[in-house]
């Protein structure tokens, strides 16, 4: 399971062992553009459980992920991801010492996370309490150099700087539907002389690739400017100047910026169809935007004069549950798609709580309206939408490269999965396009059905997986836990899976096995054990049904909740030991079921404060133990001889079940691993039972075999005897 912090650049020790740990540095939106360092020294520490040598933990190598905006998708084990998943790549850190330090520049404001983990653990499983357990303490820390002073550089209003020694900050703000912008260096001076050797950073650092663009200004003779198509809406833009003529060299210029606004037209209750299922692309016409000539909507509209550059859908934003959103159009399901401008759905996941889950597109065509000769190019971008399809299809804007999409005659259908998408305003674009005759295009129109989720896991995780929501100091993300040898991001990696017959010989194995508690039952019943054989009972029918219910995949029968299976098979296996001891023991009746009782109060309780402690089990073991030797040692100096006195009984029932036993102890802590847990397992259920089998001692002499020694008068019957044991044991 993953860890997850948020730091806000104090320390911060998290503890974590071989799952990853995720945390989140941010800072809010008023320190954009003021940023011009971010550190983030790393610490990796081995913390030895108390008692044992400061060695016994070893260094690991661990590796570390940086991504902004979202959790980092990282993939260790390099297993497949599933159909139509689109993975962005992270930064990557593999520290080999116990600390290490990343510094980047001019860092995009926002949310940034690091995903630390160790190497792959050891498919061994281990008791614990036998063995140390080693924690890995990461403490990252974040130290922030900031600029003190930032120009605002407003459009179409020149703004003069001098550069020396020491950059320029520069910060633009880029207002909603801005098309294009455009940024220039004019009259550029190098100590009085014409010249111009300047650098232009425009944009903020992101990990690991870098979309900030570069503008390097050297010749006076040509003019120096930077076109940025599509930049991040509504939000500070960042850009530093640097000289490039020295130390002590004076350039002076006049930096310019020209936004270019784009004229949506917004399509309201009253412009939509109906969502009936009989529309068609003729029917759609009335949804068409005006040509550029057309004046008539232009008067009656609010946008001003200008051409229509999209055309925008409003979306519905239902949150359903957890990490769960449904987008859609408002009342409708279905899209109209034009060659004349994009049709473009905005989807609000800038909530801060959306990166944690996977965002689904799926897109359909109407199967009448695409032809041959057209095709629906569509373009997933983030903080703008991607708009230049008369140009280029690449889905690349100013500083995000898109997801790119297409639905065609061949292929109606087209979907998308993007695991952790950043949080920010994402963008659905889509465009008619007709690469071979562009004239077909102007009078046709293509319907597209959208489907757009965010789920926390992809399909749930499939029927071999479980969907995860993990929170940590109030951020939520999901993850997939496999089962059955499946593995990946949603659980579709086959590469390592079970097959369905093997997934019912594993269930065969771990309950059938239990049947060898058959034998214990039926020798305690000859031999008037009957307190034993309703607890070895007991442990035959809870460990076979929470196997069955443990199973993963397709062979799962659950009678009960896993839970409570799991407790009585822990507490059956624990008590059938403690009693199997103590009747060894050959105690006095009274004594010996007051010994039963306690131990099952002691099993409960050591089992709900620590279900998987191996003392839990081992300490009321102990104690049996011990009381059976000091029996039989009273009875060895009573009776000057060795007891059990008959050597048939050590050679062919006591030296048997303590081999039995032994090898069952080995087997259960040091051999289990996860591959042969089905076939050890089974084996130390068989070991048990035999065992106990062979170590219940004998029935009293003066007992007859089946049946009781006493009848009363009031009907009762009694099966024991409180006579001093007088006789020998053979």
């Amino acid at each position: 399971l993953a860890l997850l912090g948020q730091g806000t650049g104090d320390p911060a020790g998290c503890l974590f062992l071989s799952g990853p740990l995720v945390l989140r540095w941010g800072w809010g939106l008023s320190c954009l553009s003021s940023l011009a360092l971010f550190s983030a020294p790393l610490i990796m520490l081995s913390q030895a459980p108390p008692g044992s040598t400061p060695d016994a933990c070893p260094s690991l190598p661990a590796s570390r992920y940086f991504r902004y905006g979202a959790p980092p998708v990282i993939n260790p084990l390099d297993t497949s991801f599933p159909a139509n998943t689109s993975v962005q790549p992270s930064f990557l850190i593999k520290m080999l010492q116990s600390n290490a330090s990343v510094n980047i520049s001019h860092p995009a404001p926002g949310d940034w996370f690091v995903a630390a983990h160790l190497p792959p653990s050891s498919q061994k499983i281990e008791v614990k309490g036998f063995v140390p357990t080693c924690a890995y303490i990461f403490q990252p820390d974040m130290l922030v150099l900031r600029a003190v002073e930032v120009f605002i550089l407003e459009p179409d209003v020149p703004l003069p700087q001098t550069l020396l020694s020491h950059p320029s900050y520069l910060k633009i703000f880029i207002p909603e539907n801005t098309r294009e912008l455009r940024l220039e260096l004019q009259g550029c001076v190098t100590n009085g002389s014409l010249g111009c050797p300047v650098r232009l950073t425009v944009g903020s650092a992101t990990l690991p690739r870098n979309f900030q663009k570069v503008l390097t200004c050297v010749s006076p003779s040509w003019a120096c400017h930077l076109l940025l198509p599509s930049p991040p809406w509504d939000r500070w833009l960042q850009v530093t100047a640097r000289s490039l003529a020295g130390p002590h060299v004076s350039v002076a210029f006049r930096a310019v910026a020209a936004l270019t606004a784009c004229r949506p037209w917004t399509l309201n209750s009253q412009h939509l169809l109906p969502s009936g299922t009989n529309q068609s692309c003729n029917a759609s016409a009335g949804l068409l935007p005006p040509s550029p000539g057309s004046r008539g909507l232009g008067r009656s509209s609010r946008l001003g004069s200008g051409p229509f550059c999209l055309m925008s859908y409003p979306v519905l934003r239902e949150d359903m549950d957890v990490v769960s959103v449904r987008f859609r159009p408002v009342d409708r399901v279905s899209m109209l798609v034009q060659s004349a401008v994009p049709s473009v759905l905005r989807l609000h996941l800038n909530t801060g709580m959306d990166s944690g889950g996977s965002l689904t597109v799926s897109l359909q065509a109407n199967q009448t309206a695409v032809t041959n000769n057209t095709l629906v190019v569509v373009c997933v971008n983030a903080a703008s939408p991607f708009l230049s399809f008369n140009t280029s299809l690449n889905c690349t804007t100013a500083f995000f490269q898109g997801y790119p999409l297409s639905l065609s005659a061949s292929s109606r259908q087209a979907d998308l999965v993007i695991p952790y998408p950043e949080t920010d305003n994402w963008y659905l674009s889509l465009q008619l396009v007709c690469p071979e005759s562009p004239e077909e295009c102007e009078q046709t129109s293509v319907l597209v059905e959208t489907a757009l989720y965010l789920v926390p896991c992809l399909n749930d995780c499939g029927p071999y997986g479980q969907c995860l929501l993990l929170r940590r100091h109030s951020y939520l993300y999901a993850g997939c836990s496999c089962k059955a040898g499946w593995r990946g991001w949603s659980c579709t990696d086959n590469s390592t899976a079970q097959t369905a017959a093997q997934q019912r010989v594993a269930t065969l194995l771990l309950t059938l096995s239990n049947l060898m508690f058959l034998a214990p039952i039926a020798i305690s019943v000859h031999r008037l054990l009957l307190v034993e054989a309703s607890v070895y009972a007991y442990t035959m029918f809870f460990s076979t049904f929470y196997h069955a219910c443990d199973q993963p995949g397709e062979a799962v029968l659950c009678i009960l909740s896993y839970d409570t299976l799991q407790y009585c098979d822990f507490l059956g296996s624990g008590v059938s030991i403690w009693v199997t001891i103590l009747c060894m023991a050959r105690l006095k009746a009274a004594l010996k079921h007051v010994l039963f009782l306690l131990g099952t109060l002691v099993f409960a309780m050591s089992l709900q404060l620590d279900r998987r402690g191996a003392w839990n089990m081992m300490g009321p073991c102990l104690f049996a133990f011990v009381v059976m030797v000091t029996m039989w040692v009273y009875r060895c100096g009573h009776r000057r001889q060795c007891y059990p006195t008959s050597w048939q009984r050590w050679g062919f029932f006591l030296l048997p079940g303590i081999s039995m036993a032994a090898v069952a102890v080995a087997i259960y802590t040091s051999m289990m691993t996860s591959d042969n847990y089905y076939y050890t397992h089974s084996i130390w259920h068989m070991l048990l039972a035999g065992s106990a089998a062979f170590l219940l001692p004998p029935r009293e002499e003066h007992t007859e075999p089946w049946a009781c020694s006493q009848k009363l008068t009031c009907r009762y019957q009694i099966c024991k005897s409180h006579r001093e044991e007088l006789y020998a044991v053979t």
